[in-house]
């Protein structure tokens, strides 16, 4: 955790707020909660949701919630899905930019700072990054090639390759408006991208890895079938 934490100021008109849905990955959360904490970019919120997690997240964000101002959760009283949690936190951000990290996923320590120069500094609404995949074997990091997604994305682009990794995004909030992340079990994303693309026409890529994206055992390969379903439905 950041040096100094005592003294961390309450942030009253954060530049970004950053969206963290959480359900059962108290394993990973500090990692994730720590590489915001540890950004270089320090005008930020963390708006956590908490689908009623059954593990020891709830304990794990409440130390968080007690010594940092900036750290906002919220405790569902049941179980929601991770479109509910997005949209929840979507609705509570103030922010100009929204930023999205799933807890099990962490971020470069110049993630922030990095990519909202460049959306200033060029006036872009909606940016990704390329990140890299990695997955535990023994307790030991193991780290894939990085994902080099295409520099930019419009909607037709995007509908055929959809390579944006969400916890890479950062999106000015007055371009997402009334969207929602769809009502659906899982790739509740996609839909999301697509509506806002289709409403601003592009989305622009920071040529620079500046995520980590965990592969979960078991999450891919069995689950590829059913993917490919949803993401048609």
């Amino acid at each position: 955790i950041m040096e100094n934490k005592n003294n961390y100021q309450k942030i009253e008109n954060s530049t970004v707020d950053i969206i963290m849905p959480n359900y059962n990955k108290g394993k990973f959360l500090e990692e994730a909660i720590n590489s915001v904490l540890n950004q270089d970019y320090k005008n930020w919120k963390l708006i956590i949701i908490d689908g009623a997690s059954s593990d020891n997240s709830k304990n794990i964000l409440k130390d968080f919630e007690k010594k940092f101002n900036n750290i906002q959760v919220v405790y569902l009283d049941k179980r929601e899905n991770t479109a509910y949690a997005r949209n929840l936190g979507i609705k509570l951000a103030k922010a100009t930019y929204i930023a999205f990290l799933d807890s099990d996923d962490y971020w470069r320590e110049n993630k922030l700072s990095e990519q909202i120069n460049f959306m200033e500094n060029f006036n872009y609404d909606f940016t990704y990054t390329d990140y890299v995949p990695f997955y535990l074997i023994n307790h030991k990091k193991k780290f894939k090639k990085k994902v080099i997604p295409p520099d930019s994305f419009t909607y037709n682009e995007f509908i055929y390759n959809t390579s944006i990794a969400t916890s890479s995004m950062v999106i000015k909030k007055s371009i997402i408006g009334d969207i929602k992340c769809p009502d659906v079990k899982i790739l509740e994303d996609y839909p999301f991208k697509c509506e806002i693309l289709k409403k601003k026409s592009m989305a622009q890529k920071l040529k620079k890895d500046l995520m980590f994206y965990r592969i979960s055992e078991g999450s891919l390969q069995s689950n590829k079938f059913r993917n490919v379903y949803w993401l048609w439905f």
